[in-house]
């Protein structure tokens, strides 16, 4: 990355500074399912990840993917919610079920006009799609679904979450490739701060068990093909990584406008107190080389929460396992950070989730500020050395932060950032 180009100036004055309460937490992952779980699980060295091998991906160079462990979504949804959904939306709808009670809120009680709903997803219900193509050319129109459209279109997770909850405030979906779930929780803390609405129940849900999208991965070599050893096949900042897992999961947080949180005595786990997005304009696939698309987004998010670098003290990274993303992230990092934050990916337990990375990686942040402990980076053996941040490996770290960043890059060029505080 030499003669790097000349940053651009950052744009427009902040506004008046605003924080959203984080007052609940839904966690559905490989690594874990309830907060709880999944925060164990992120932060246990001798964790084993739910990693596997795969049937319907049989004979492609990389055939396994994260799962989530031991959730029965028909138990939990019953026979009938569930076969109106897909698997994201699935998993969506028990993550937000989840961060709703951790809020200690009652759909039945709350003023549901005043309640949003925004959820982040790449791609939908791909997997149905891919299931009813065959159908179609196989056995011919008359076997495709009715169901087609209202189970793949990647707002069916926000429909059916607002749907289950009785929500009667707005209903979105975003989808800007792998910064989707961060980008949800931005759009979120935009509309509580205008006063659309006093709660959001906001974050990502994926579930691409598609191999059709997994052979393209692999022909754009973007993904691990460490076959033999799939468990460490996704180690971000290490010499010797290849590409990233994919993996399946939901992360949502509830949402409040600081001053209804107060007046209903919520306990407040974390604040959202910025955010920023950038478009790369470079590449279809590829990173900007000198990460000035996601530095744009982070000095944005700074700003807007009148913070500077000296007061971040840990960052969640995007952290692929890819050989580009990984240095290019750090670099950008230590560019605008320094070297103080204390930097994780915790993918190598959750698998790279895509649209639904940053809802669950927020999630993680904001028990990273509870904790006051930074979760290790998975499989990192050998940290590549020409990466210039302090980034945890082996076991979790304890810290002393009152604020902390979520980074997310996308497909395309989408970036974003978050700026959490205690």
């Amino acid at each position: 990355m030499t003669g790097r180009r000349t940053a651009p100036s950052w744009g427009r004055a902040p506004l008046e500074p605003f924080a959203a309460a984080v007052t609940g937490i839904g966690l559905v992952t490989a690594a874990g399912v309830g907060a709880d779980a999944a925060w164990h699980g992120v932060c246990d060295p001798a964790g084993v990840p739910s990693v596997h091998h795969l049937p319907e991906l049989d004979g492609l160079p990389c055939d396994f993917m994260y799962t989530v462990p031991g959730l029965d979504t028909r138990a939990v949804l019953g026979v009938a919610v569930q076969r109106l959904m897909d698997r994201f939306a699935q998993l969506a709808v028990i993550a937000a079920r989840e961060a709703v009670a951790d809020a200690g809120l009652d759909p039945s009680v709350w003023d549901s006009g005043r309640v949003a709903v925004v959820i982040g997803s790449a791609h939908g219900g791909l997997p149905f799609y891919e299931e009813q193509h065959i159908a179609l050319t196989e056995r011919g129109a008359r076997r495709v679904s009715p169901k087609l459209a209202p189970l793949t279109v990647v707002n069916s997770a926000a429909s059916s979450v607002a749907t289950d909850l009785g929500v009667h405030g707005p209903s979105q979906a975003v989808s800007t490739a792998c910064s989707s779930g961060t980008v949800a929780i931005g759009t979120a803390h935009q509309m509580l701060r205008t006063g659309a609405c006093d709660i959001v129940v906001a974050g990502g849900a994926e579930s691409v068990r598609s191999r059709l999208l997994i052979a393209s991965a692999c022909q754009m070599k973007a993904v691990s093909t460490r076959r033999d050893d799939p468990e460490a096949a996704c180690r971000p900042f290490d010499t010797h990584r290849d590409g990233f897992v994919v993996g399946e999961g939901a992360g949502l947080l509830v949402m409040e406008h600081p001053g209804h949180a107060r007046a209903r005595g919520a306990v407040v786990r974390a604040h959202i107190a910025g955010y920023g997005a950038s478009s790369d304009a470079h590449s279809a696939v590829a990173p900007d080389p000198d990460g000035l698309g996601i530095e744009r987004a982070l000095r944005t998010a700074l700003a807007d929460a009148g913070l500077g670098a000296a007061d971040i003290g840990h960052v969640n990274a995007h952290g692929t396992s890819t050989v580009a993303n990984d240095l290019i992230e750090a670099t950008m990092l230590h560019r605008v950070l320094g070297e103080r934050p204390l930097v994780t990916s915790t993918k190598a337990r959750t698998g790279h989730t895509l649209g639904a990375a940053g809802g669950i990686e927020t999630a993680l942040t904001v028990l990273a500020l509870q904790h006051q402990r930074v979760p290790p980076t998975a499989n990192l053996d050998s940290p590549d050395p020409g990466i210039p941040v302090d980034v945890v490996s082996k076991e979790a770290r304890q810290g002393a932060f009152d604020c902390a960043v979520k980074t997310s890059l996308g497909f395309g060029g989408h970036n974003a950032a978050l700026v959490l505080t205690k």
